[in-house]
């Protein structure tokens, strides 16, 4: 428990450059938000978690804001309890920010875009293709800061540290896998964002994490 207390320490007082790097996980949670609101609008998928989670606040009738921040809440408990990993202010902005977000600009959308914008499947794509890019590159950014893991990414760390001999790829795929059964369960619908995200995701965050690590050090702001 000592152990998991400095860690979390750590994470929330690891002052060097903090307010830089804050800024920079704030609003890349906050572009996370912009791109899935989005893709929820095209109807292609999104990314495993919000799959579940927007697929289970339509089912209890509760804004996916609220229902994300409390699904959160009781997963930040489970991973404090069984072995805090990388928690920090970045852990709360994610935990909060993005599900707020979608809510924002979803009510923006309902009332400035045209009904029927989305029937065709050029403008879905030329929604979807940049939503996904540009979420990609602010879920690196995000990552980049070490300001905090989510809760949802900081479960299949504590899980493939319980497996040593099954590689974390793997535990990653078939959380998300099962993350996206239970989504659709609840009426979400499994589209090829969806299937994207769950089987390429993990490795195209670590190479654009990488490719911009390379040409701007977002720590040294």
């Amino acid at each position: 428990m000592d152990t998991a207390l400095n860690e979390i320490y750590a994470g929330f007082f690891d002052k060097k450059h903090f307010w830089p790097r804050l800024a920079a996980t704030v609003t890349a949670v906050i572009i996370m938000g912009f791109c899935l609101s989005w893709l929820l609008l095209v109807g292609w998928g999104t990314d495993p978690c919000t799959l579940m989670n927007n697929s289970i606040a339509k089912t209890i009738g509760i804004s996916l804001g609220n229902w994300q921040a409390l699904f959160n809440t009781v997963l930040l408990v489970i991973v404090v309890i069984f072995g805090a990993r990388n928690l920090g202010f970045g852990t709360l902005a994610n935990m909060f920010l993005v599900g707020y977000s979608i809510d924002f600009f979803m009510w923006i959308w309902e009332r400035i875009l045209p009904e029927g914008l989305f029937d065709a499947w050029t403008i879905k794509a030329m929604a979807a293709v940049p939503a996904l890019i540009i979420f990609v590159f602010a879920v690196a950014v995000y990552i980049d800061m070490n300001m905090g893991t989510s809760p949802y990414d900081a479960m299949p760390m504590i899980i493939s540290k319980r497996l040593p001999k099954v590689p974390y790829k793997a535990v990653r795929i078939g959380y998300d896998a099962v993350v996206t059964i239970i989504g659709m369960i609840f009426g979400g619908k499994l589209g090829i964002v969806t299937f994207f995200m769950v089987l390429a995701l993990g490795p195209v965050i670590e190479w654009v994490s990488k490719l911009i690590g390379k040409k701007w050090d977002f720590s040294e702001i």
